[in-house]
């Protein structure tokens, strides 16, 4: 099981992997990415959601603009060594999700986060959104690392049906909990469509 210490940053040794899995021998499928440690609060919510997917994933530090030989790097053979969704976070000009989606031929979700030098957050979704034609980036609102790991794992369930199976398992829990707060609603508020 995943704990805490498995969010430090990598050791030199360990370029690439920081990796998560509930089964010790499984190789990371998802990536996850972010331009600085300060976008891990934003970005663990992507982690915790993949973990009670039990999708087995890596995390790391990758700057566009700070460590672009590396940026290069990470995209250039995350194919290879088995990924198969990139989750890329970034704030302000937020240009990590687009540049790796312009390197790998795998599917980008990009995460706008609001930053401290961010214009509201606007300049990062807007960053990430408005990719040229040819280089898609998936793109998910503004601080929703938990949609993109989401995501993710929708792409990865079009293939593998245990994952496909534990995501119908978590939509139908939150059908239940709307279901519940329906029914405690109604206690004080009755309305027409649910006589």
């Amino acid at each position: 099981m995943c704990t805490s210490s498995h969010y430090a940053l990598p050791q030199k040794e360990n370029k690439f992997h920081l990796s998560c899995s509930i089964m010790a021998t499984t190789k990371p499928l998802v990536g996850i990415i972010m331009g600085s440690d300060s976008d891990l609060p934003v970005m663990q919510a992507a982690t915790e959601i993949l973990k009670e997917l039990n999708i087995s994933f890596e995390l790391t530090i990758v700057s566009a603009h700070r460590t672009p030989q590396r940026m290069m790097d990470y995209a250039g053979n995350a194919k290879e060594r088995g990924l198969k969704v990139i989750i890329a976070g970034a704030g302000g000009a937020a240009h990590l999700p687009g540049m790796i989606a312009s390197i790998t031929t795998l599917p980008v979700i990009g995460v706008p986060i609001k930053s401290s030098n961010s214009i509201d957050g606007w300049d990062s979704v807007l960053s990430i959104l408005q990719m040229p034609n040819g280089v898609p980036v998936a793109t998910v609102a503004l601080n929703a690392a938990k949609n993109a790991g989401i995501l993710a794992a929708q792409i990865i369930g079009t293939n593998d049906l245990t994952v496909s199976a534990a995501l119908s398992k978590y939509k139908q829990t939150l059908n239940s909990e709307v279901l519940n707060k329906v029914e405690k609603l109604k206690a004080d508020w009755k309305n027409e469509f649910d006589i």
